[in-house]
């Protein structure tokens, strides 16, 4: 007896069960199959992250920003025509080293400065034609008088460069020269070089430069040789 209410209690929620499977099946109007969710996407989801490309009008309005690296926003004029030599970040280390053993510190040439010349900005102007992109770089900056200092004209060597990854687009240096007169007050300049000229660039990867360079090669003054001519013998 307890076996048959058993197998008829089991009979009635076999039914039950088909029962709401069946109706849920309806609702989900997909043809009366059960649905349950596997497969498919929540329409209220956002949709996924995209990579970011570069607009063609974020491109027109790329122009590189201009740095100045280390080492090359000072420049110094000495007596008796000697320069100082773009510091290094392996030159702290030596300092370390002077700095706990003064037998090893470089000698003090600061009383023979005549011209200390720095950097303070940078800042640039970009126009595209024909495939180019042509850049307005400016550098500013300031002459400090120094012990040695006597009126006349300092030659600052400038580079400016523009760079994409390793490769050199543009590389240029200018023997900018100041009038300095007034021992008493900074003498300000401002150079500029509005003829860099480089490939339109495809992608915001491109990096300028500006700054002092030391190792500029001389101007050679040597003249060119005369050739003579050998009198015509006379017969």
């Amino acid at each position: 007896m307890a076996f048959h209410t058993f197998s008829g209690r089991f009979l009635a929620g076999l039914a039950l069960t088909g029962f709401m499977l069946a109706a849920a099946g309806c609702q989900s109007g997909d043809n009366g199959i059960l649905n349950l969710g596997f497969g498919k996407k929540d329409p209220t989801a956002p949709p996924p992250p995209q990579d970011p490309k570069v607009l063609a009008s974020q491109l027109q309005a790329y122009c590189p920003k201009v740095m100045v690296r280390d080492g090359t926003a000072f420049f110094n004029t000495y007596a008796n025509a000697q320069k100082s030599k773009p510091r290094k970040k392996a030159d702290a280390a030596e300092d370390a080293q002077a700095a706990a053993d003064p037998t090893l510190a470089p000698p003090d040439d600061s009383d023979k400065i005549i011209y200390q010349a720095s950097i303070s900005d940078v800042t640039r102007d970009c126009v595209r034609a024909n495939g180019q992109l042509t850049m307005k770089i400016a550098v500013a900056g300031k002459i400090v008088p120094g012990p040695k200092f006597s009126p006349g004209t300092i030659t600052m060597p400038i580079r400016v460069a523009v760079m994409h990854g390793t490769d050199v687009l543009y590389s240029q240096i200018h023997p900018y020269q100041v009038q300095v007169t007034d021992p008493s007050v900074a003498t300000q300049f401002v150079f500029t070089d509005s003829n860099v000229v480089v490939p339109e660039p495809t992608a915001k990867d491109y990096q300028a430069y500006a700054g002092y360079d030391e190792n500029a090669p001389k101007a050679t003054t040597d003249k060119p040789k005369k050739t003579r001519k050998k009198a015509a013998a006379i017969n």
